[in-house]
């Protein structure tokens, strides 16, 4: 079945929260406390918080859709990572996730490409993004499109402190 990349809107609130939610859980539910994922979900995706990216003018989400369900999605913006380089012009990759099913399949390529092409509509700037450092498969795919590590932070999850790579493209 063909997946559809299209902008999420202000009706994808409900969509937003509930597949960033079950993305996260998936990719890092193993990880963590069951305490301190479920409080980071219950802060991280509500409906408020995706109702503001949703209508916030300097940030863009795309949906992945199979079949008319949402199986991934991209969130973009300007840069709030910790990093002493990142000015206001710079752009953050901020979230990429797709459920288990979609892996694998070149969605993850198709997203970037339309948050990488709206970071840079108006013209080349640097891009930056923060990743977990366990994750290897995403640090790939963020190495294949041309960024670099340059920096780390750390990132909770409720109580859990976790290691982050600071990548960016110039």
């Amino acid at each position: 079945m063909d997946v559809e990349i299209r902008r999420a809107g202000p009706a994808d609130v409900a969509t937003l929260s509930r597949l960033s939610a079950e993305t996260f859980a998936a990719t890092f539910g193993d990880i963590y406390l069951s305490r301190d994922l479920e409080a980071y979900l219950n802060s991280a995706y509500t409906k408020e918080k995706s109702r503001r990216e949703l209508s916030d003018p300097e940030t863009a989400v795309w949906l992945a859709e199979r079949g008319g369900v949402a199986v991934g999605y991209i969130h973009v913006g300007r840069c709030d990572l910790p990093h002493p380089e990142v000015t206001p012009s710079c752009g953050e990759l901020k979230r990429v996730y797709l459920t288990p099913a979609a892996q694998g399949g070149g969605i993850g390529s198709r997203l970037m490409d339309e948050g990488l092409a709206w970071l840079l509509r108006d013209g080349p700037r640097r891009i930056w993004l923060g990743v977990w450092s366990g994750n290897r498969a995403a640090q790939r795919l963020y190495a294949r499109q041309g960024f670099e590590r340059v920096g780390e932070y750390y990132f909770n999850v409720g109580e859990a402190r976790d290691r982050e790579f600071i990548m960016r493209r110039d």
